[in-house]
């Protein structure tokens, strides 16, 4: 029986790879079926190569598939832009244009097929259809909703092309995914999550730049916001953006921006601003290859520090990171409760491995409570009033006795500008004794796995679902492997993830940067003991796989002990 099948499509920009990896995800998700969809491009404005990968099964799935079972080339040059990211299963079916000379020797099934100029992907998607025994009039409704907007000609030829894919006779083996139809799921990628999250926490403010990979997020708020009666403005920059959210914040609003790693590095001063003045403030960072321009289309975890620590000073902010698509939906309503309950910048990192690929979600996850702001009543406001919790009471303009001095400058607790020493120690204190507040609420964190686990990993954001599925092919006989995943990374669980390290015989940190951020800053947070402590870093460019994590282990853990508990 096969109850999993996954495929990838690779050409150049134009020709509709992943516009073909959207429809078949579309039908399949109509279908019941659990889906992941990922798409990786070039640099390039436009043109250049473009790939999609396409992962579908009849149970629960959390990460990339790992080795191929079709491949789609319609160049050989633009494959081998990605040969390295998609690999191609022993008994892989590799269809290629027939007028290009192949270039890869290795499957099983090596296919070669006269693609149509125009359609060629609507025709491959028949001929992965007839491959898998994929839902034939599921896909054909996926077609004409995807080109509703164009003339019945248009549809009528991408209908054809993909009736004549199935009908195509090829030498490759038939492998059907076996599966039973059951309630239409959810599909949407994690920056639309991130757009619903924030629309359902009641933003009615976004200012915002386009940047890759974040610029969804600020073309569907674009749509949204004015249908509520909010406000949508794209700046000249990412710092004229955060300038607006502050201001906005300031005015009463809740208020947003998105970008990538760039346009954060020039938020830095801002953040200090918007923490010092204690105003809210929700920042998606959809991470990307890094440093400078680096590599705009592919995901990385090489933010966090930055995320973490940057702007002058001692400046509290809370960070978050979501984990997968519905993740984000959630991350983005925890973001702005925490932002408007505690007068502060709430940072959340996603990165393009989430914000871009499209994931079926189960409907009823739609549901998390929202905070509103704490404001005063303004009798005998003071505010920035030292309280237990370092929150004071606010005011927005316009209120009844709600007047108050504030800048970017040092205040006293009335907001009049000081630059005694008592005066700059306690307001510090005050503003990071939230944080202390934040870390007991916000238990934001997961254990999976074994308890007292011979090996423990630690991992965060989009690294989690590879982990999960790992874990699930793990832990079987004798073997123990739990993880950690914190979706607060400051202030970080530091308790609870300390006890969860003391219980683990070995320890394994898993994050995409080539410098290990993570576990830098988890040395600054913890005790982990240099004996038991492994790293897995790497750059980003290239999802973290399930067998990369497993393989890991079994080195870490001893081949022989792995051999005879998997037997």
């Amino acid at each position: 029986m096969n109850r999993e099948i996954s495929f990838s499509i690779v050409g150049s920009g134009g020709e509709g790879a992943v516009v073909a990896g959207d429809i078949v995800a579309m039908a399949c998700a109509s279908e019941g079926l659990h889906v992941i969809k990922s798409e990786a491009y070039g640099p390039q404005i436009r043109g250049g190569e473009s790939s999609c990968t396409v992962r579908i099964s009849s149970a629960p799935i959390f990460a990339q598939p790992g080795a191929l079972d079709a491949l789609v080339v319609f160049s050989w040059s633009d494959y081998e832009r990605f040969h390295d990211e998609l690999q191609p299963g022993a008994d892989c079916a590799v269809f290629y244009d027939a007028a290009d000379k192949p270039g890869y020797g290795a499957a099983a099934d090596l296919v070669p097929v006269p693609f149509m100029k125009g359609s060629k992907n609507i025709f491959a998607l028949g001929l992965l259809a007839s491959l898998f025994g994929l839902p034939l009039e599921a896909i054909r409704s996926a077609v004409r909703l995807r080109f509703s907007k164009k003339s019945a000609s248009v549809i009528e030829t991408n209908l054809r092309a993909f009736d004549e894919g199935v009908a195509f006779q090829s030498n490759a083996t038939p492998r059907p995914l076996t599966y039973t139809r059951t309630e239409p799921r959810l599909l949407m990628s994690g920056n639309e999550a991130s757009v619903y999250g924030a629309l359902h926490a009641g933003c009615t403010f976004f200012a915002g730049y386009p940047i890759t990979p974040s610029t969804e997020i600020l073309q569907l708020l674009s749509q949204w916001l004015p249908k509520v009666g909010a406000s949508c403005i794209q700046t000249e920059d990412e710092l004229s953006a955060i300038g607006a959210v502050i201001g906005a914040s300031f005015a009463g609003a809740k208020a947003m921006t998105a970008t990538s790693g760039p346009g954060l590095s020039l938020m830095a001063e801002m953040v200090g601003l918007a923490s010092i003045a204690e105003v809210p403030a929700v920042i998606i960072d959809v991470q990307r290859g890094g440093p400078s321009t680096g590599i705009p289309t592919k995901s990385e975890q090489s933010d966090l520090l930055h995320a973490v620590f940057a702007s002058h000073g001692d400046t509290p902010r809370v960070v978050l990171a979501c984990c997968d698509v519905e993740d984000a939906f959630h991350t983005t309503v925890d973001a702005f409760n925490i932002a408007e309950e505690y007068q502060l910048p709430v940072i959340v990192l996603s990165d393009q491995l989430i914000a871009q690929r499209r994931e079926t979600i189960e409907r009823a996850s739609f549901k998390h409570d929202v905070q509103h702001r704490r404001l005063a009543d303004g009798k005998s406001f003071q505010r920035y009033v030292d309280t237990e919790d370092g929150v004071s009471p606010m005011t927005i303009p316009g209120m009844d006795g709600g007047m108050y001095q504030t800048n970017g400058l040092e205040h006293d607790e009335l907001g009049r500008p000081s630059s005694m020493f008592s005066i700059h120690e306690k307001m510090n204190a005050k503003r990071y004794r939230k944080l202390t507040s934040i870390a007991k609420k916000y238990r934001l964190y997961q254990t999976i796995g074994r308890e007292r686990p011979d090996l423990g990993i630690v991992c965060w954001g989009s690294s989690a679902g590879p982990v999960r599925e790992a874990l699930d092919a793990l832990n079987v006989g004798d073997l123990r492997v739990a993880a950690f995943i914190p979706k607060i990374l400051a202030p970080l669980p530091a308790a609870e993830l300390q006890t969860f390290a003391d219980s683990c015989e070995r320890l394994l940190v898993i994050d995409l940067s080539y410098a290990g951020q993570f576990h830098q800053y988890l040395r600054s947070q913890i005790d982990l003991p240099r004996a038991k402590t492994n790293v897995l870093s790497r750059s980003g460019g290239k999802a973290l796989a399930v067998s990369e994590v497993i393989s890991t282990v079994r080195h870490l853990l001893g081949a022989e002990m792995l051999e005879e508990t998997l037997v």
